[in-house]
Formats: C-alpha cells, sequence, structure tokens
C-alpha cells in the first residue's frame, strides 16, 4: 500500500516515519515548502523524530515529502493531520481540513480510505467530509471508506509515542472501522473500535476537557492557598497520598501546547449550536486563562516589597515553551506574560535552551545566554517553564528574586523564592 499523510508537524510527520518503519510506501504532503525540503534532507524539525530515523526512511526510499497534492491519485490511504486552531472569537477554525477535503475530492478514487485524525467537534467527519467526498459520485462504506481517529501525541514524552498508545478509530460505517483498524494495526500495539465516527471525536475532547477541567480546578486552589497564606505544593502532595478517590492535578503559569487550551472550545461551541451552555468548561477555560496575569501579580508584589514597580524593571523569563524539555511554544502561557509585562513597561529578557527565538505579535525577542551577571542584573527572574538542564540552585543563588511556577525550587529554602 501507499499511504498518504497530509500535514507534516507534530502528529503526521511521526505517524509517517511509522508507516514508512513498517514497510509502507508514505507521501507526506505539506504546503510549506520549507518542511518539504527539511523531510526530502533527512533533516527532522520535530524533536520525536531523530535526524537518523528520518535519514533512513528517506534513503530507503519509503518516505518523500512534496507540496503536490496530485500524488493523491496514486495512493490507497489518506491520514489527514492538519491544524484545527481556534479563530480570536474562540470557535472552531476548520478551514485546514476543509482545503485539504476539497484536494482529496480532485483525485479521489475507488476503494481508497481516508482517515482524518485532527481533533475536531462531534459530527465533522459526517456532516463535513463525508458530502464531500461523495460529490465524487463515490459512496463512503460502499466505493470509499471514511473514519476518524483522534491523535493522541504527547510531544517529549519518552515513554508513550506513536506506537504505545492506544488509538481510537470509529468509522462511518463498520466496514470503515475494520478497514482503519486493519491498517493502523500495522503500527499501533492496540487499536480501540468504537461505534461511530461522532463516538471516536468526542473521545479526544473528552480526554482533554477532562484535562483542562482538573487543572483549572487546580489553578483556583492555587489562587485559593496564596489568599489563605498556605503553599499548593504542599497540600497537593500531601493529599495524593491518599491511595484512592483523588489524582494530583499540579497548578502553572496557565495552559499551552495546541489541544488543552483549545479542544474543550470544540466540544463549548458544538453544545451551543444545541442550546445547551457547557458551564465546567467554560468555567476552566476562565481560571487557565487568567493565570499569565496572576503570575504577573506576583511578579508586581515581589518588586513592591523591595520597593521598585514592574515599569523600568530588568525581568528575565526562564523558559518560554509550553512545557519541559521540548522546543514547542503553541499556546505558551510565557508568551502572554511576556506581552503582559512589557505592556506595563518592564524589560524582558528570555533564556530557552530550546527556543532560541521568539516572533509572536508583538513580542520579537532571542533567548540570551544565561550568566551570571544577567541573573545577578535581573530585578527578578521568573521561571515560567522548568526545563531539566537548569541548574535551579545555581540560579537561586545568582539571582535576587524567583517566581517559581512550576515547583522547580522545591528542593531549596530560600526566601528570595516566591511560589505561584
Amino acid at each position: 500500500m501507499t499511504i498518504a499523510v497530509i500535514g507534516m508537524g507534530y502528529v503526521g510527520l511521526p505517524l509517517a516515519v511509522e508507516f514508512a518503519n513498517a514497510g509502507f510506501k508514505v507521501i507526506g504532503i505539506d504546503l510549506i515548502e520549507e518542511k518539504v525540503n527539511s523531510i526530502n534532507d533527512g533533516v527532522s524539525y520535530i524533536k520525536d523524530v531523530p535526524d537518523e530515523a528520518l535519514k533512513q526512511v528517506i534513503k530507503s526510499k519509503r518516505l518523500i515529502a512534496t507540496c503536490d497534492y496530485s500524488v493523491l491519485k496514486r495512493v490507497d490511504a489518506i491520514s489527514i493531520c492538519v491544524p484545527t486552531p481556534l479563530r480570536k472569537t474562540k470557535d472552531p477554525d476548520i478551514s485546514y481540513i476543509l482545503a485539504a477535503t476539497s484536494m482529496i475530492v480532485k483525485y479521489i478514487k475507488k476503494d481508497q480510505l481516508v482517515v482524518l485524525e485532527s481533533t475536531t467537534y462531534p459530527g465533522t467527519t459526517t456532516e463535513v467530509i463525508q458530502p464531500r467526498l461523495e460529490e465524487s459520485g463515490l459512496v463512503v462504506g460502499k466505493d470509499i471508506f471514511l473514519a476518524f481517529s483522534p491523535e493522541r501525541v504527547d510531544p517529549g514524552n519518552k515513554i508513550y509515542t506513536t506506537t504505545n498508545t492506544p488509538k481510537v478509530i470509529g468509522g462511518v460505517t463498520k466496514k470503515c472501522t475494520k478497514m482503519a483498524k486493519a491498517l493502523y494495526s500495522h503500527i499501533i500495539d492496540s487499536v480501540i473500535e468504537v461505534s461511530s465516527t461522532q463516538a471516536a471525536e468526542m473521545v479526544k475532547l473528552l480526554e482533554n476537557t477532562f484535562r483542562s477541567v482538573n487543572i483549572g480546578l487546580v489553578n483556583e486552589i492555587a489562587i485559593i492557598c496564596n489568599k489563605l497564606g498556605l503553599d499548593v505544593w504542599e497540600i497537593i502532595d500531601a493529599a495524593a497520598t491518599k491511595p484512592f478517590g483523588f489524582m494530583p492535578f499540579y497548578p502553572g503559569p496557565g495552559l499551552g501546547g495546541h489541544c488543552i487550551p483549545i479542544d474543550p472550545h470544540y466540544l463549548s461551541w458544538k453544545l451551543k449550536t444545541l442550546n445547551y451552555n457547557a458551564k465546567f468548561i467554560e468555567l476552566a477555560g476562565e481560571i487557565n486563562s487568567s493565570m499569565p496575569n496572576f503570575v504577573v501579580t506576583k511578579v508586581a508584589d515581589a518588586l513592591n516589597r523591595v520597593k521598585k514597580s514592574i515599569n523600568g524593571s530588568k525581568l528575565l523569563i526562564l523558559g518560554v515553551s509550553y512545557k519541559r524539555d521540548i522546543e514547542d511554544v503553541r499556546e505558551s502561557p510565557a508568551l502572554d506574560i511576556i506581552n503582559i509585562l512589557i505592556e506595563k513597561g518592564a524589560k524582558v529578557s528570555y533564556h530557552d535552551p530550546f527556543v532560541p527565538v521568539v516572533k509572536k505579535n508583538a513580542i520579537s525577542l532571542k533567548s540570551v545566554s544565561l550568566t551570571e551577571k544577567r541573573l545577578k542584573d535581573a530585578d527578578c527572574v521568573v521561571i515560567v517553564t522548568d526545563h531539566t538542564e537548569f541548574d535551579i540552585k545555581r540560579i537561586v543563588v545568582e539571582s535576587k528574586i524567583i517566581i517559581d511556577t512550576r515547583n522547580a525550587t522545591s528542593h531549596i529554602s530560600s526566601r528570595k523564592i516566591v511560589k505561584l
């Protein structure tokens, strides 16, 4: 079989490499020419795909990349792994899915399998994709096959990868499900069937809404503990000793990544079309999105104690990726924190060993070196992302004030440290 993977990002590239490793001929399609050239040169831009792994499948000609959608006319299966962001109004933006589907329709042929992996609201596969595919005159479930299988990529996770993370699949018909399962079973250890594409779409939204709501709860607990003069990290660690009925979640400077800050809004939007207000989702989103402001308040309070204001102060941000030891800055709360601090007149710099440059909206900064002089010159150091290579003891010794949003200083006692 020849497989096309549309979208060579954090989901598509690892998937394409796994299919190639399993012996399939794979064509990766992306409209960004730089990505295509990088793949064909065997240079990975995603940390979870080592250069050597990519070079191996490129050299064996099991994987090639292209910007040309016409290759779809000679493939047997298509996986759609394109972004599904939110509009400024928090409404779903499925324009990338629509664009990919339009191109598929141009070249679709009998017996092709199409699998959507991009996170979306329940009903997208049957209400949006199926009618467009059937404009070709081919009937889903009879002439062509259509399924939804949510991606479960966790960037930087060294334990759970594409292969050993169970994969949920739901087809438009039972035959569609069987076809998709037969394909993915070649590269995934465990494939779980559900009754429909809508069920599969809902599974992904439940997974990330569960996390969003629980993180929202514990972020509010952090605010409550702050008002009560309690250490939220001590409270959570003690509660986690209960062997039943409690699962620890941890507060932070806000939500980041492509999934958790975005996916629940897809479900919330869908329910609004059914005249229902998803209260938990909306409230969790409100709390989580307020955390960057809470961090800035902690910075202001800490500076006030030494008779300084944010305006004119030198602030050093440690870590701008949305989580530890990865290069991904999508929806990172660090960007919001930096933006708020700059608006308040702060002189902001940042250090992140994984992110050399940040260009987002009004922010255009380069990572600075973490020297003793830079730490000592900063009026306040804010740990936003706790990369493992940070020498926390050294940072504490050489800094004047530290705002720790990740409990990175849990093993150190110092009056310089202000925790979330």
